[in-house]
C-alpha cells in the first residue's frame, strides 16, 4: 500500500552521506532485501544523534546495544540526521511489510521538529519561519500524536515498544504504561563521575569529530544505561 509519502512496504530514501557506511537508503545498516531469515527485527527510530554523526560505527549508542543484547536480535538503525517524531513515524510505517519489526526502539528528537510534506518531503526545526506559529502546547500534542501513532503500528503487529531521549526527556507527558528511559538522555548522560582517573570531575561534553554532536563517551554511558533499563525485556 502506498498514498503520497507513506508505503507500509517500502521506506522513504535519502541522499547518500558519503562520509558514513550506508545502504542504498541512505540508513546506516545493511541493505533491506533480501530480508535475512530467522531472528527477530529491532527496528531503531532517531535523530542525527542515533543516526551516529562524527562517529565511527561501533561508536554509535545503538550499535554497543546491538553488540551486548540477546544475538537472536538484528537491530536496524533507520536514524536519519535532522530527523523529527514526524519523519520517524513515516519509516516506522515503511518498514511494516519490508522489515517486519517485533522490538522498536525510538530515540525521540527535540519536539519542536516538524516533517512537511511538500512537493518533496521537508525537514523543519525550530527556527524555521512556517513554524513561527507553533508553541509548547503545539509541540507537545504532536510528539504525543506520534507516540500514539507509534504505540497503535506496534500494537498492529505485536511489536515491543522502548522509548528514550537525544537531548531533551519528555517521558513526564507519556503514560506510565510506556517503557521509557526517564532522566538520562544521550546529552545529559556524560560528563559523570570518573571513578578510573583519579576521581577528578568531567564539566565539558565530548564532541564528536564534527565538533557538533556528542562523542563517543556520551554514547557509552548512554549505551548502558539503555541496557540496565531494557537487556532484560529485549527478547
Amino acid at each position: 500500500m502506498k498514498h503520497g509519502f507513506y508505503s507500509d512496504n517500502d521506506l522513504p530514501k535519502f541522499d547518500i552521506i558519503t562520509e558514513y557506511k550506508t545502504n542504498s537508503y541512505g540508513y546506516r545498516c545493511p541493505e533491506f532485501r533480501p530480508l535475512p531469515d530467522g531472528g527477530k527485527n529491532v527496528v531503531v527510530l532517531g535523530c542525527s544523534h542515533t543516526f551516529g554523526e562524527g562517529l565511527e560505527d561501533n561508536e554509535i549508542w545503538i550499535s554497543q546495544v546491538a553488540k551486548k543484547s540477546n544475538k537472536i536480535l538484528r537491530w536496524w538503525n533507520l536514524a536519519r540526521p535532522g530527523a523529527s517524531a514526524d519523519q520517524m513515524i513515516r519509516i516506522l510505517y515503511g518498514t511494516e511489510k519490508l522489515i517486519f519489526p517485533k522490538i522498536i526502539v525510538a530515540c525521540w528528537p527535540a519536539w519542536s521538529r516538524r516533517e512537511r510534506l511538500d512537493q518533496s518531503p521537508q525537514s523543519l526545526t525550530s527556527n524555521n519561519e512556517s513554524l513561527k506559529t507553533e508553541n509548547n502546547h503545539t509541540d507537545q500534542n504532536n510528539f504525543l500524536k506520534n507516540v500514539f501513532f507509534l504505540e497503535k503500528f506496534a500494537e498492529k503487529v505485536g511489536a515491543k515498544t522502548f522509548h528514550c531521549f537525544a537531548q531533551e526527556a519528555y517521558d513526564i507527558y507519556m503514560e506510565d504504561s510506556l517503557v521509557v528511559l526517564k532522566n538520562y538522555t544521550i546529552s545529559n548522560c556524560w560528563p559523570e563521575w570518573d571513578k578510573h582517573n583519579k576521581r577528578e570531575l568531567h564539566s565539558e561534553p565530548s564532541l564528536a569529530k564534527d565538533g557538533i554532536h556528542y562523542g563517543k563517551e556520551h554514547h557509552e554511558v548512554f549505551a548502558r544505561l539503555f541496557l540496565q533499563r531494557f537487556n532484560t525485556k529485549l527478547r
